[in-house]
């Protein structure tokens, strides 16, 4: 379904930057988008956020930049870096620029060309694309100084975006399926059975002048579960189901949970740590495609898990045991962003820092329907210098007097992708149909009912 928006709205939402007082006090209304409706809202923050992975693009390799900063400052000249994991997010974005009629197919088509032939002939590891890469050559950009060679996880992220634009395409025109062709090469080089070094768990990195130094085995609950399960999906490089059963879920210990405000974390989020469950971006990044409406396994219903954590994030805020100002049913959410102090993984207890990113409530729409909406309106009705050209910018802190007019690609891409699922399950029902997918999903014994649990919203 295609819809198309007013001339008025998309001048509206492809608005120019408004400024703030750099000591962070001001969050003025200058009514812009005072007239919108609630779905012209979700319009909006969809277009505006879809804008980072188009017009925002890296221009050689189409890819996204993994920062876009308003105020021109960047960090190690790293202006036209780009990210794995991110892009993998921007590729679902453009689709639902073309299903919100922002963008045409064909246009669409041309940047996805741009995008494979780009990764095709970037540095590989195994298979596994790095964290970062330079846009201009396709080469490796450290992360860290070990973090050189192989990111599965940023891997599965960009694999989870590619098969979700492979399904939309199977059965379009000769230069479309050719497309699919070439992102299935790219989806069966990935040797993720190699990433195991013959254990039963999958590891995070590896590098070509480090090996497996980095020592990052993937287990206990977190945002990497797409990982398993497009290990286990491989047509070419499949891992054992023990490597889930024994890796991930640490021999089952993944399912001692807890009560929090009410509500039961499900799984273990923390294995060493009184914190009750992470940051919310562990309910987003698997399930931009992965549908967690009547997924379940022995270990957890997924919808309850996401829908739980979100809903604990909203709870904290109200109840809001720092005392932070500005925290409550129109400002909650923590998830890692950006802070006062750097890049920080914020949620609730210790990691609280008084910083409210917005992706955390935005990107939680499928989950918490009514209480998203009241911080979108939050932002565009009372706060919206607090938006930018690319949507709400990453983080702010009332307590603190402290905003930034910055965009993290992980970040921003969640948004419109997760707000589409919200409204139509779009990109689930193309992820989820993947034949690969299907098989790898019942090959950990996953039962999958999908729409099963929408009636709980």
């Amino acid at each position: 379904m295609k819809i198309l928006i007013t001339s008025l709205l998309l001048l509206l939402m492809a608005g120019c930057v408004h400024s703030r007082k750099k000591d962070g006090k001001q969050q003025a209304n200058t009514g812009r988008y005072a007239d919108l409706t609630d779905n012209q809202l979700l319009d909006t923050v969809q277009y505006q956020t879809f804008q980072y992975f188009w017009n925002g693009a890296e221009p050689n390799s189409g890819m996204a930049r993994e920062r876009i900063h308003m105020d021109n400052v960047y960090p190690q000249n790293d202006r036209d870096v780009v990210t794995i994991g991110g892009s993998g997010f921007g590729v679902m974005a453009i689709l639902v620029g073309v299903e919100r009629g922002f963008i045409t197919r064909k246009e669409a088509f041309s940047r996805y060309r741009k995008i494979v032939d780009f990764l095709a002939k970037a540095d590989r590891f195994h298979g596994a694309w790095p964290h970062w890469l330079y846009g201009e050559t396709g080469n490796v950009k450290p992360f860290s100084k070990k973090d050189d060679g192989g990111d599965l996880v940023e891997t599965a992220f960009m694999m989870q975006g590619l098969l979700t634009v492979a399904e939309y395409f199977k059965n379009g025109n000769a230069g479309e399926q050719q497309l699919v062709s070439d992102i299935q090469k790219l989806w069966k080089e990935v040797d993720w059975n190699w990433y195991t070094k013959s254990e039963n768990v999958l590891y995070w990195h590896w590098s070509p002048d480090y090996g497996w130094d980095m020592n990052f085995p993937v287990g206990g609950y977190n945002e990497c579960l797409v990982m398993y399960i497009l290990a286990a999906s491989s047509p070419t490089h499949p891992i054992d189901p023990a490597v889930y059963h024994e890796g991930w879920t640490r021999n089952g210990a993944i399912e001692k949970d807890t009560v929090v405000y009410g509500l039961r974390t499900v799984l273990d989020h923390y294995e060493h740590s009184d914190d009750p469950v992470g940051p919310l971006f562990w309910a987003h990044y698997s399930y931009l495609g992965l549908n967690p409406q009547g997924l379940s396994d022995k270990y957890a219903d997924y919808w309850k898990l996401n829908r739980n954590h979100a809903l604990i994030n909203y709870r904290y805020a109200l109840n809001n045991p720092k005392g932070y100002e500005g925290y409550g049913k129109e400002q909650w959410g923590l998830t890692s962003s950006y802070s006062m102090k750097g890049y920080a993984g914020h949620h609730p207890g210790e990691e609280d820092l008084g910083v409210i990113s917005p992706t955390a409530a935005l990107s939680s729409f499928p989950y918490t329907p009514k209480e998203s909406m009241q911080v979108l309106k939050y932002l565009y009705l009372k706060a919206d210098s607090l938006i930018g050209k690319y949507g709400p910018y990453d983080a702010y802190s009332v307590s603190n007097h402290w905003y930034t007019p910055r965009y993290l690609a992980i970040d921003q891409g969640p948004i419109p992708v997760m707000i589409e699922n919200y409204r139509t399950g779009f990109l689930w029902k193309l992820f989820m149909q993947n034949e690969d997918v299907q098989r790898g999903l019942k090959r950990l014994d996953f039962t999958v009912a999908p729409d099963s649990a929408k009636a709980e919203q």
